[in-house]
């Protein structure tokens, strides 16, 4: 469902019922900060994919919009540029979240976009967390409710609690903190970048993976996060893809195909945005990588969408590998394991 500009006081979501989907009360809408972070326990509505979700905690990132791209550049800024653009990075909030699993089977956004490398020798494992997102400030629609559980998620009574006492009534528990230090260099989210073409708008969240040995060399690994939105009335649908991936050790590989991650998405005034994640991996430590979406219209013509240029960058100070399956066994509440919420294989 998309969420309108201003949304009603109270907030319904359907219900399965044997004689057909009913609308039930899940909570009562709050206003939108327009300052200030939200904090963590935060119940919201995603304003463009409409599910229901919760708050873990924030990350401040770099936002590189090049749709605001200054022509000239002043000192003492993070700069992001590729042609004939230089971008300043603004400084821009963004959430981990927790997405209800009730909503993951209607909304057009990978629900395992965070994958972690496995650890063990297999250099190519990925593992993903189901229903973990980020999410954009002005993304959030916050809402409040009475149930003690608002949200259905495997993980949402490992990491947070009830208690009345508290706004929002949700706090986080030692194993969430814990979890969250343990994988702050896997997790973390720093640069955004943005384009928009001919009423497209790509957004690109690259993040360092960690790096592994293979056959006496090192396989360092990247996911990124793509997001799509079609910021018009007129239906397209992405045809292919095509990408540039240039590595530090002086390689550039050319990647053409169709679609993404199996799919050709219609971005329409009903459905306008999609989201999806994959993975690369460069036998550098870093790189770049720039490219091109092409969309076809009802009438059969095609266009070229640019894809934002963005810097793969690895963890100097990598010390330990990801930990997507337990716990920081120093928590006050000891170790636990999230296996089982976090072994889904991922195909690269």
């Amino acid at each position: 469902m998309h969420t309108p500009a201003n949304p009603p006081s109270c907030l319904a979501a359907p219900r399965n019922r044997p004689e057909g989907k009913v609308l039930e009360t899940v909570g009562v809408f709050e206003a939108p900060k327009q300052h200030g972070k939200y904090e963590t326990g935060q119940l919201f509505l995603h304003s463009v994919f409409g599910y229901r979700g919760i708050v873990l905690f924030p990350w401040q990132a770099r936002l590189y919009d090049r749709d605001v791209a200054s022509p000239v550049t002043e000192k003492n800024e993070n700069v992001a540029g590729h042609g004939s653009k230089e971008v300043k990075g603004k400084t821009h909030t963004y959430y981990q979240v927790l997405i209800d699993a009730r909503d993951c089977p209607h909304i057009r956004s990978q629900t395992e976009a965070v994958t972690f490398l496995a650890n063990h020798d297999d250099s190519r494992a990925l593992y993903a967390i189901p229903g973990l997102d980020y999410v954009s400030h002005e993304d959030i629609l916050p809402y409040s409710s009475t149930d003690q559980v608002p949200i259905q998620h495997e993980l949402f009574e490992r990491f947070l609690m009830y208690d009345q006492t508290k706004v929002p009534p949700f706090v986080a528990r030692d194993t969430l903190c814990a979890w969250q230090e343990k994988n702050h260099p896997w997790l973390e989210l720093s640069d955004v970048h943005r384009e928009t073409t001919e009423n497209i708008r790509v957004t690109v969240i690259p993040f360092y993976m960690g790096m592994r040995e293979a056959q006496n060399s090192h396989v360092y690994w990247w996911r990124y996060c793509i997001r799509l939105e079609n910021l018009d009335s007129e239906v397209v649908q992405l045809r292919e893809r095509h990408w540039r991936i240039f590595s530090l050790s002086g390689t550039l590989e050319t990647v053409r195909g169709r679609g993404v991650v199996g799919r050709e998405p219609v971005l329409s005034k009903e459905q306008p945005a999609f989201q999806y994640s994959s993975h690369v991996s460069l036998q550098a430590s870093s790189g770049h990588m720039w490219g091109t979406f092409r969309f076809e219209r009802p009438d059969g013509s095609h266009f070229d969408v640019r894809i934002p240029p963005f810097s793969l960058e690895s963890n100097k100070d990598e010390k330990t590998p990801p930990s997507g399956l337990h716990c920081c066994p120093a928590s006050p509440s000891g170790c636990f394991s999230i296996t089982g919420y976090c072994n889904t294989p991922v195909n690269v």
